[in-house]
């Protein structure tokens, strides 16, 4: 009987190879493990659990009607409100979430790392993967808050396009390459220097104000478009709209501007995590 014996050498990255496809797929298992760890530990010692990805953009939806629609009057683009700011809050949820938890991969998860060898961009991917959870069951809150207003209000005529179905999971591919890649940005940063842990909290909430979760993109002044669009959230937020309401300002040129921005996000991003990843233990 022969006993085969195999070795696994591990070598540091050189060059500017973004991802290591190989090493991602060889420690799949592992990704789905650390997706159950993040949705496990949320909601451990709740009571409500994964309901407070319901109650949360409901009672923010609330805030946000009172204040910004029946003291401060601003428009919603000939939409109710609440649905309104519901459904600028699904796609701003899953951006702020997969943002927060990237950020602070590096300082947060600094034991494991130093202890065991396994691809560190697995630990980022898997606050991606587990945010898509979250989105799922504040996409189907939303659209049962819709079929209760359409039961109440028998004549509208706005609701989702077929075009959704298509297009929905292709602009959530956006939004979590975008969040993926300024995450770990900050990561890089917050590894080193700990004041950005501070700044990124204060950051995600001056970022909704540059987003059109409250104010449409339409009542923006046209000469500031092109300035909006380069807030990559933007044009999704636009997006999940025009698609589930059928209410949105879409200009092609705009959308290819902020995938444009996305990319290199997305790219800038891997590079200076793939940069920091080996020596971050050193100085975390």
């Amino acid at each position: 009987m022969s006993l085969t014996v195999s070795e696994v050498i591990i070598q540091p990255t050189r060059g500017f190879r973004f991802v290591n496809w190989r090493d991602l797929f060889a420690y799949r298992d592992l990704l789905w493990l650390l997706v159950w760890r993040d949705f496990a530990t949320r909601y451990k010692q709740t009571i409500l659990g994964p309901l407070w990805h319901i109650f949360q953009p409901l009672l923010t939806t609330v805030v946000f009607a009172v204040v910004f629609g029946q003291i401060a009057k601003l428009p919603t683009d000939e939409l109710p409100p609440t649905l309104f700011y519901l459904c600028g809050l699904l796609a701003w949820n899953y951006f702020s979430q997969t943002f927060n938890s990237t950020s602070s991969t590096l300082v947060a998860n600094a034991g494991l790392f130093g202890k065991v060898y396994f691809p560190r961009l697995i630990v980022p991917l898997s606050g991606v993967v587990s945010n898509c959870f979250s989105f799922l069951i504040q996409l189907v809150s939303f659209l049962l808050v819709y079929v209760l207003y359409r039961w109440s209000h028998p004549g509208i005529t706005f609701g989702p396009r077929w075009e959704a179905v298509l297009l929905l999971p292709l602009i959530l591919l956006q939004l979590a390459a975008f969040s993926l890649g300024a995450g770990l940005w900050l990561a890089a940063l917050t590894s080193k220097f700990r004041d950005f842990t501070v700044l990124s909290g204060f950051l995600i909430q001056l970022w909704m104000y540059v987003t059109p979760v409250i104010l449409p993109l339409a009542k923006v002044p046209p000469e500031w478009h092109t300035y909006v669009a380069l807030n990559p959230v933007t044009m999704p937020v636009e997006c999940f709209r025009y698609l589930l309401l059928g209410s949105g300002w879409i200009n092609v040129t705009l959308i290819i501007v902020s995938l444009g921005a996305t990319f290199a996000t997305l790219v800038s991003g891997l590079l200076v995590f793939q940069r920091v990843e080996k020596s971050f233990v050193d100085v975390v």
